[in-house]
């Protein structure tokens, strides 16, 4: 299996979604930093050199643990295509965007607290939509990144699963409480529901 996911979007104008993991990430702090310099430097090469260097989704896959699946982060990345495609975005970038549609609330400060890089996380999910097909961007991920890199599909190994369900507020929901005991199915039936609330975001609110 490949550890740089493609997600190809021909409909969209930026058609192209690049997805990695990272573990064991000892620079979480730095990066976070490096974010904020960017969005606070004066206009000029240096400014637009270190945006460039940064111009990702950072994702918090490990203090939160509510990153469920692949088609999670593939799911958030589309909603966030289609609101560009519509001029109908939350946020001021199409990475923010996937942030936010991780979300299940409206609050963009707290899906940024929430999703986004912390001090002392160690597993990172780093996503970064384009219009072309870059050769570069594993390259350039592991530029700013100081851990090592592991299958997307390992999220779930690290999935706080009580978290979501008390997060989405499941314990409720006809759908999850009749497979409880079983848990392949039940965290099957819960990667469902939130890719569900995720897709419909938009539409519900």
């Amino acid at each position: 299996m490949e550890l740089l996911e493609v997600y190809r979007c021909p409909e969209f104008i930026y058609p192209v979604v690049f997805a990695a993991k990272f573990k064991g990430v000892k620079n979480a702090g730095a990066i976070r930093q490096r974010i904020v310099k960017a969005a606070t430097m004066e206009e000029g090469p240096e400014r637009d050199k270190e945006r460039d260097a940064v111009n990702f989704a950072f994702i918090n896959a490990k203090l939160v643990c509510l990153i469920t699946s692949p088609l999670h982060l593939q799911t958030a990345a589309v909603q966030a295509l289609f609101a560009s495609s519509t001029e109908t975005m939350r946020t001021k970038t199409l990475h923010s965007e996937i942030i936010w549609n991780l979300n299940p609330t409206n609050n963009i400060s707290e899906a940024i607290k929430r999703y986004g890089v912390s001090d002392d996380m160690t597993d990172l999910i780093v996503m970064h939509i384009v219009s072309w097909e870059r050769e570069d961007i594993l390259q350039r991920m592991r530029n700013v990144v100081d851990g090592e890199l592991d299958l997307l599909a390992n999220v779930s190994q690290v999935t706080d699963w009580d978290t979501v369900i008390k997060h989405y507020k499941l314990d409720q929901e006809p759908a999850y409480k009749d497979f409880t005991g079983s848990t392949a199915k039940e965290r099957e039936i819960i990667d469902n529901i939130v890719i569900s609330s995720v897709a419909m975001k938009s539409i519900i609110n």
